[in-house]
């Protein structure tokens, strides 16, 4: 068999699980929930086993300790996994939720209802804990999964799936509806990408480079999640120590993910006051700022590029620039941007009103850190990827997110005619 038939055959029999699992009722969903969770933890050693070796060939390969930890597995994040997964059980079930509804003036009942996606391809890299958190989200919300993660983690991927299939075989949900794509090269993502017909969405979760291959090169349609090159404005009317707690917290409490700042814009009026404490806190917390010639002119800067605007750091660094007002902190968010989170820092409900109404991003935090927008901190639980694009999905995506809807309507023999509606007469 070719890499694309087995390719084909494996999607094939997700498309057929994708059809067993969509009208089954929560408690069974939920119960193949719990059923993995359990089987997560009870085999946590052979999990363990298997992610040693992606560690050991990424040690060989001179992978950064960084990434190797993001990669790492052990008996406490595995727990911590399998609790995710019971989190996502307790969560309310979107399938059959009514979004609208009304009586027509005709008589028709009508009605739209969430329904799944049916199968969701999901292709990401690095961490194995996404090869469940994904699976989970999908069959709490009745789609089949293809999961496709790099192959770094392949080992524990493999690992992971295998627990979960037989998991699922002990409950009403087929052990199809998670399946790991095969194959360990990019004809395999090429295969995912092309399988228009078998999958019905795909969910590309990682850096920008996997993000945009999948949108130019895919023929199955793509939510798209982005990079988040975020910002922080410091206002003229901000509080000077409440916007140095913000920045701080936004770029240093977790630099590597895609909800830290990577910006900081500061109004004209408030640079001279703020920029010298956030240079030097900065600088105390490690952080390299990358900053305009007006930044520059308070303290210690490594001389900002325009690319530097453009970055998404995921590391301790951050560009900065002095603005002259609002507007043109908008302007330079919408310019350099990657319409993911930005947050404003002011006491004038004013500018924040204005800030809300101009930035054209997923996520808009006023006096907030930019840390916030993540769907387990939102109340969504874990979350499937973070949607910078405009369709139904904007923002962190949650269970919602994964179903679409369908419109169903009651008559009572509703004839539609030229004349209007009449409804059908039939004999007793």
């Amino acid at each position: 068999m070719s890499d694309e038939a087995e390719f084909r055959a494996v999607a094939a029999s997700a498309r057929e699980a994708a059809a067993v699992l969509a009208p089954l009722a929560r408690a069974e969903k939920d119960a193949a929930l719990l059923a993995i969770a359990d089987a997560l933890v009870a085999r946590s050693a052979e999990i363990v086993e298997a992610n040693a070796a992606d560690v050991a060939r990424a040690r060989e390969g001179g992978t950064a300790e960084a990434m190797i930890d993001r990669l790492r597995l052990d008996p406490g994040r595995i727990e911590a996994i399998a609790r995710a997964v019971r989190d996502i059980a307790e969560l309310p079930d979107p399938v059959g939720e009514v979004v609208r509804g009304n009586t027509l003036p005709n008589g028709l009942e009508l009605r739209q209802v969430r329904v799944p996606l049916g199968v969701v391809g999901i292709i990401y890299e690095g961490r194995p804990n996404v090869t469940v958190d994904a699976a989970a989200l999908c069959l709490k919300s009745g789609n089949a999964t293809l999961l496709r993660g790099s192959s770094s983690a392949y080992a524990s991927n493999q690992a992971l799936v295998g627990v979960m299939r037989d998991a699922l075989a002990e409950t009403a949900v087929p052990a199809d509806a998670v399946r790991l794509v095969p194959g360990l090269t990019r004809d395999s993502v090429k295969h995912l990408m092309r399988a228009r017909g078998l999958v019905d969405v795909l969910i590309p979760r990682g850096g920008a480079s996997l993000i945009n291959s999948v949108v130019e090169e895919s023929t199955v349609p793509v939510i798209e999640t982005g990079v988040g090159n975020c910002h922080v404005y410091v206002d003229a009317d901000a509080d000077p120590a409440l916007a140095l707690e913000i920045l701080l917290n936004a770029k240093v409490q977790r630099p590597s993910v895609c909800n830290a700042a990577e910006t900081l814009l500061v109004h004209a009026d408030a640079a001279a006051e703020f920029l010298p404490r956030a240079l030097t806190a900065l600088a105390e917390a490690g952080v390299t700022v990358h900053g305009d010639t007006r930044v520059a002119a308070h303290g210690e800067v490594v001389p900002a590029t325009d690319d530097d605007f453009y970055t998404e750091y995921l590391s301790l660094d951050i560009a900065a620039a002095v603005v002259d007002s609002l507007e043109d902190a908008v302007a330079h968010i919408r310019k350099y941007g990657s319409a993911h989170t930005e947050a404003i820092v002011t006491r004038s409900q004013r500018a924040a009103r204005r800030f809300v109404a101009l930035v054209d991003s997923a996520a808009v935090a006023v006096n907030a850190s930019t840390r916030f927008t993540d769907g387990g901190e939102f109340g969504f639980g874990a979350e499937i990827g973070i949607s910078t694009q405009k369709l139904h999905a904007r923002g962190p995506m949650g269970l919602p997110e994964l179903t679409s809807t369908k419109w169903i309507y009651v008559g009572d023999g509703h004839l539609r005619t030229s004349a209007g509606t009449v409804i059908a007469q039939t004999s007793e």
